[in-house]
């Protein structure tokens, strides 16, 4: 079966990850969370005085960045990659409300974009992958065959954000992730650099009164559209079998 790239783009705290990860194990493809390596830059500039209190040494976090390095390992326990920042397991840290308070503004510099989007686009020369982010569709991988924009509602969005981290044992208080949501929705439809937004091309899921399993249905029909689609441009398409 001929391999793909699946980008899903969509606001924060919409389920983009666990819908990615569920597909990917579903089809044998390899996950990848943007968002992830985003995190793991801002985990590292928060832990290296980076952050001078909102403000961010742009100067020196553009020579560090180099000595970021971030990857993906399998987690046999949980059956899904973990996130390593410098060979350290940092998949828990990165998802601190500390953390997403000042992602934003990370991920909004050029050269940390240039950055992550260089080592994504490696990551998906052989294909095989399903990728999630706020970007993929429109900057990382243009030429995408299946690409999702997903959205919900920001109290929904929220909720989920405040019973994640509530069943981790971690402090929540729903205003506060609220804010937070409403905030970076904010930011990243009005950056600069990749601003969020909708492809031209990509499907939309408004999953706000969806549940897991009819999200991963539809996920599946959508894939399976793709893949049948490529199969058979690829028959017709002398070129294809150069």
């Amino acid at each position: 079966m001929k391999k793909i790239i699946i980008a899903i783009d969509g606001f924060s705290s919409c389920g983009k990850s666990t819908m990615a990860k569920d597909l990917a194990k579903e089809v044998g493809y390899i996950y990848i969370d943007s968002g992830a390596m985003y995190r793991a830059v801002t985990l590292y500039s928060m832990e290296n005085g980076i952050f001078e209190g909102e403000s961010i040494d742009r100067e020196r976090l553009r020579r560090e960045l180099e000595r970021v390095n971030i990857s993906f390992r399998f987690n046999p326990e949980t059956g899904r990659p973990d996130t390593y920042l410098n060979g350290v397991n940092v998949e828990n840290r990165i998802r601190t409300m500390a953390v997403s308070a000042k992602v934003s503004p990370i991920s909004a510099l050029d050269f940390v974009r240039e950055a992550m989007v260089a080592q994504q686009q490696a990551m998906g020369r052989e294909k095989g992958i399903v990728m999630d982010g706020r970007d993929i569709g429109t900057t990382v991988f243009p030429n995408a065959e299946l690409k999702v924009f997903v959205t919900a509602s920001p109290e929904i969005r929220a909720q989920r954000r405040f019973e994640e981290l509530k069943a981790k044992g971690q402090e929540a208080d729903f205003d506060e992730i609220l804010a937070n949501v409403k905030q970076r929705d904010d930011i990243d439809q009005h950056r600069e650099v990749s601003p969020l937004r909708k492809a031209d091309d990509a499907l939309l899921l408004d999953n706000t009164n969806l549940t897991i399993e009819q999200q991963k249905a539809w996920l599946m029909e959508r894939f399976r559209e793709a893949v049948n689609d490529g199969a058979e441009n690829t028959d017709n398409n002398p070129k294809d079998r150069d």
